[in-house]
């Protein structure tokens, strides 16, 4: 037998005579397998079940990585070690990524269903690889926050991805709208943080919470020479436990103590109480957004113009290394 010591994306074997050259090409195929991304002291390991194509293998790690690496702020990841795991499946879904979930069993955790033979150009332009890794940002908030934690992963969706450049500033707020007009027009009833404990309502609980940070971002912007991935950011390096439970009202009066003001929390309160969707209309006329019929105008003038792009423009994030 062989003892196979798995250190970070590489092997080190002890060979025993009997089966010594099977056991090692089984050590390669599992260190092939891993990718560590690093930034500045923080490592995500990406792991690819059955995939024995190399060059596919490395396409997969590259597009985690490439999503993965939307969330780093002041050059590191929002938790000191977290994993991916990719699995490809056979799915007759038109989407690349069928499924997609956050695990904070153990080491946290993001887990990416692959639809077999999918192209990188198809699992660039998904959504839900950024989605997931978004969840990374905050504690685990339970029923009673997920309007919260849901809310924040579909608003980052659009805005990280524009900022890698994978979607156009305008197209990304289309896509916001567009998911705002879902929550709109669904049919659930009752105080936004009780429909999250009952997980009904689900295009509400998701777009409702993304009116919230949308709020918390311009808020933030305006008043106070932040953003909201400036303060999550912030809290992440200085209090972020990826396993713990927080209540969601211990956790805005967290962010609040690293702005110096009362923002997240008196909005978390009026949020959660809430008997039906929010109204858009002060973060839109914030925006210089308008909207006409299915669609959206942009007003090329003022703050709103130079606010819009603030959010939606492209960066440049840290280097794999």
């Amino acid at each position: 037998m062989a003892v196979v010591f798995l250190s970070l994306g590489h092997i080190e074997t002890t060979q025993a005579q009997t089966g010594a050259g099977r056991l090692r090409r089984d050590a390669d195929a599992l260190a092939d397998s891993v990718r560590i991304a690093r930034a500045a002291g923080t490592e995500l390991r990406i792991e690819v079940a059955g995939v024995d194509d190399a060059v596919r293998l490395a396409m997969l790690q590259r597009w985690a990585e490439e999503a993965a690496r939307a969330t780093v702020v002041d050059g590191r990841f929002p938790l000191r070690e977290a994993r991916v795991w990719i699995n490809e499946i056979d799915s007759r879904d038109r989407s690349p990524v069928p499924w997609g979930q956050t695990s904070r069993r153990g080491l946290p955790s993001v887990l990416l269903y692959v639809r077999r033979g999918a192209s990188y150009e198809e699992l660039r332009a998904d959504w839900t690889a950024v989605h997931e890794f978004s969840h990374l940002f905050h504690p685990y908030l339970d029923d009673e926050g997920r309007w919260m934690a849901e809310g924040l992963a579909s608003y980052f969706q659009n805005v990280l991805r524009a900022q890698m450049g994978v979607l156009d500033a305008d197209e990304a707020w289309r896509r916001l709208d567009a998911g705002f007009r879902r929550g709109e027009t669904a049919r659930s009833e009752g105080r936004l943080d009780a429909v999250s404990r009952d997980r009904g309502g689900t295009m509400r609980v998701y777009w409702a919470g993304a009116a919230y940070w949308l709020e918390m971002d311009l808020a933030l912007r305006h008043a106070h020479d932040s953003s909201l991935i400036e303060v999550l950011g912030r809290y992440a390096h200085c209090c972020l436990d990826g396993n713990a439970y927080v209540a969601p009202s211990d956790w805005v009066v967290e962010l609040d103590r690293i702005v110096g003001a009362s923002v997240f929390l008196p909005a978390y309160r009026r949020y959660a109480a809430m008997q039906r969707f929010p109204s858009l209309d002060a973060s839109y006329r914030a925006l210089g957004i308008e909207r006409a019929d299915a669609g959206l105008r942009f007003s090329d003038r003022g703050e709103g113009a130079a606010l819009r792009a603030a959010i939606m423009g492209k960066l440049e994030k840290a280097a794999s290394r």
